[in-house]
């Protein structure tokens, strides 16, 4: 399915190129349907001669017929953004963000606008395997839902929570876990290079054991407990390994880690409602 909405990006970072080119790629819209807002002259001319699409330095200009304004800016510099947009957003139009702990209420009130979509989606839905947790508001439509759904799943998957709070909760596990999995999997190269292999061998046995386990998973729709203990022979060596990182406690610090990513994105929300400035 093709999309024929005029979008707009305020904010052309990472995550904003992400999204672009994976609808790009996937043929959901074609490069003249797209408008960045970006303050940097250099990252507006990359944006252009990479994808094709046009830009703006002002977000009111980028805004100007758009049918779906995405959101894509830092939380640091929302505030500026809501006052700058603030009441200038036709009733029909969608607003999706992805800014981390912005709530419903501060997007609403902040541009006084009612369709919106709260959305949190990760890094690599830069590669199209994102996970994308959103909700949306009772204004918004079941096609504007549709629309939502496609342009979400161009980076991956994308799962709908009718109540808000899950956002924050998703905020803690997918939107922070990849910053986790990267520090397991760079202490699994280091401890390779430890006990003898180059940097380049070890990377490719651990990228490779991470990525069949995961499809191992997936395909067998095991317990991972199930298939932990087909591997944990008794007296073995994972046995024997397994034995520190339960003495260490990596499970109960994984689940303190993932609780404070969500905390901190519940406090990055209050902080956005009383309208600090300083996320």
């Amino acid at each position: 399915m093709r999309l024929n909405e005029q979008i707009a990006f305020i904010g052309g970072g990472k995550m904003a190129e992400a999204i672009l080119k994976r609808m790009i790629a996937g043929e959901l819209v074609e490069p003249a349907q797209i408008t960045v807002s970006e303050p940097v002259p250099e990252r507006r001319e990359y944006l252009e001669s990479t994808y094709g699409i046009r830009t703006a330095d002002r977000n009111r200009d980028a805004i100007q017929g758009a049918n779906i304004v995405i959101l894509a800016i830092r939380p640091q510099v929302l505030d500026r953004v809501l006052l700058d947009l603030h009441d200038r957003l036709a009733p029909e139009v969608l607003v999706i963000s992805i800014v981390a702990g912005a709530r419903i209420s501060t997007l609403r009130d902040g541009l006084n606008h009612a369709r919106i979509v709260r959305s949190m989606p990760n890094t690599p839905a830069q590669v199209g395997k994102g996970m994308t947790v959103w909700t949306a508001t009772t204004a918004v439509t079941e096609e504007n839902r549709e629309h939502a759904q496609l342009i979400l799943e161009a980076m991956g998957q994308a799962m709908f929570f009718h109540e808000e709070h899950y956002l924050d909760m998703a905020t803690g596990l997918s939107g922070s876990g990849p910053g986790f999995i990267f520090l397991f999997i760079e202490a699994l190269i280091d401890a390779g290079v430890h006990i003898g292999f180059t940097r380049q061998e070890a990377t490719q046995l651990v990228l490779q054991t991470v990525e069949g386990s995961v499809e191992l998973l997936r395909q067998t729709g095991a317990h991972p407990a199930e298939l932990r203990n087909r591997v944990t022979s008794p007296a073995g060596t994972t046995a024997a390994g397994t034995l520190p990182l339960e003495r260490s406690g990596l499970r109960g610090t994984i689940i303190q880690a993932i609780e404070a990513a969500y905390l901190r994105s519940k406090e990055l929300g209050d902080l956005s409602e009383q309208g600090l400035g300083r996320l």
